[in-house]
């Protein structure tokens, strides 16, 4: 596990729709860096959370200061997206040629494409857009690996078990252990743990695109692009 920040501060926005449990994420991730002595900031926007809508955590992290909360357009150093559409609408507005990006592939519906109106990209074309957008992108089943622990929520501390196994910051299992015992029913915790350690281990084994590849999916769909921007969760039916 790394001790220090590999810049300073350094910036990450966890994005998802409402229910996928994305405040929880970033209060846990922010604990343990916190924990680890470091200054963090939250800063936190909602659409209709409670009914679906994006929500967008901005966790800024220093060893001396203490930062304003809202990240700088183009700014993120780590984006975590619980939801993949999520993922290209942070990439498009914080975005950078040195972004790390872990999305889980779990689609949730907005209303649009519920109704038809709407068509909702492939995860072939997210992979390829995610990828043309960032430096490094990871891709994770989070919400299927929840399931099988038995509870579909857990796809967010998959994806912070995924951050700690990415080795970008100086967290690991024993100190999101800690975590958790201390703030959460001591019935959920091993699950938690289990969650944790499977998100850890999914990126801990896997390679970013060979160089050939992943220049082969530079170049962003502008089509997506823009038919994201366009998306509501208002409304969405779960």
């Amino acid at each position: 596990m790394r001790e220090t920040l590999a810049k300073d501060p350094y910036n990450i926005v966890i994005t998802g729709v409402g229910g996928q449990g994305n405040v929880m994420a970033s209060r846990v991730l922010s604990n343990m860096l916190v924990r680890k002595g470091f200054k963090v900031t939250i800063g936190e926007t909602f659409g209709m959370s409670q009914r679906g809508g994006s929500v967008m955590s901005h966790i800024r992290v220093s060893s001396a200061f203490v930062w304003s909360p809202q990240i700088p357009k183009g700014g993120a150093d780590l984006i975590v997206a619980i939801e993949p559409i999520e993922a290209i609408r942070v990439l498009a507005g914080y975005g950078n040629r040195s972004v790390k990006v872990l999305v889980n592939l779990r689609p949730i519906y907005p209303v649009g494409v519920i109704t038809g109106e709407e068509e909702y990209p492939s995860a072939e074309t997210i992979r390829a857009t995610v990828t043309a957008l960032a430096a490094e992108a990871r891709f994770l089943a989070a919400t299927e690996e929840a399931i099988r622990i038995g509870n579909p929520i857990l796809g967010n501390i998959v994806m912070i078990g995924a951050v700690a196994g990415l080795g970008v910051l100086p967290i690991d299992r024993e100190l999101f252990e800690r975590v958790i015992r201390d703030g959460m029913p001591a019935a959920r915790v091993e699950d938690n743990l289990r969650a944790f350690a499977i998100g850890e281990a999914s990126v801990a084994l896997k390679s970013p695109l060979p160089q050939g590849e992943e220049q082969n999916l530079r170049e962003p769909n502008r089509t997506v692009l823009e038919n994201v921007s366009k998306f509501s969760w208002k409304e969405v039916k779960r």
